[in-house]
This record gives structure tokens, sequence and C-alpha cells, in this order.
């Protein structure tokens, strides 16, 4: 894998999935410096971490205090950044509204690293939803990590 300046992970609203995955890779030491960032592809104004996503990052001893929801911006898509979507429809999302994705690199997660399956959103979701989408989180960023540190999968 390339190395990358920045990782930016996107999920709809930038409130739950993608600030939790930033949260997570963020715990996970990398042989190089990566700035990891989190954005929403519909974030009409900046909002706080969803309650349910925030109390399952403390329970795992994550503090996110502060965080807000940032739209996903045309710059974000500069190259030596690595997108990151939680689903396939987010990443066609990316390429068909972006004019600068044509050269952006923009994955979905679970396929990056291998994973069958998609992140499922827990929103309205029970808080047991929100812990089982941190463990699938968890999972597939520990095959991230291990894939940018150079290690494959």
């Amino acid at each position: 894998m390339k190395e990358y300046s920045k990782i930016i992970f996107v999920c709809r609203s930038g409130t739950a999935r993608a600030p939790m995955a930033e949260a997570i890779m963020k715990e996970y030491p990398l042989q190089y410096p990566i700035a990891v960032e989190s954005r929403g592809l519909v974030v009409l104004f900046p909002e706080p971490l969803n309650q349910k996503a925030e109390a399952v990052l403390i329970s795992n001893g994550i503090n996110m205090e502060n965080h807000m929801s940032q739209q996903l911006m045309p710059e974000d898509l500069a190259p030596g950044n690595l997108i990151i979507t939680m689903e396939a429809l987010q990443a066609q999302k990316i390429m068909k509204e972006y004019e600068e994705a044509a050269d952006a690199d923009v994955y979905v997660l679970t396929e990056l690293v291998g994973d069958e399956l998609e992140i499922i959103n827990p929103y309205g979701g029970t808080l047991q939803s929100y812990g089982l989408c941190y463990e699938t989180l968890n999972k597939s960023i520990q095959k991230l990590v291990k894939l940018i540190n150079g290690q494959g999968i």
C-alpha cells in the first residue's frame, strides 16, 4: 500500500461510524505519521458525535470530546489522502458527485481490508447495535493498520 499523508473516514452524516473509525484508528501505532479525520456526505450544519457512539467509545477508553461533524469537501480528495467509506453506495456517491474523485483514492473499508460485509449503520438502533458497530470497525481497522504498516493482512 502506498504512503498517505491523511486518512479520511466518511459516513452519511459524520456523527457515528466515521468518527468512531477515526477514534479507533488513532488508538493504533502507525509506522509513519498520518493525519486521521472523519467527514459526512450530508452535513447541513456541524453536529456533535452521536450520544450512543460516544458512550461506546468511552466504554472502550476512547474520548472524542468536542467532536463536530464536517462535510466532505472537494479539497479532501487531494492526492496523498486516502478516503474510506463505510458502504459501497457512499463511495459511488463520492465518485459521482465530486469531480476531484477521478484522481482520488476512494475505498470501502471492508473491501479494502478483505472483509465481506459493509459497516452497518447503527443509527436509530440500541446501544448494543452501536457496540456491535464498534467491534466490527475495530476488527477492520486492525487489518487496515497492518496494511498501512506494510504487514499485509
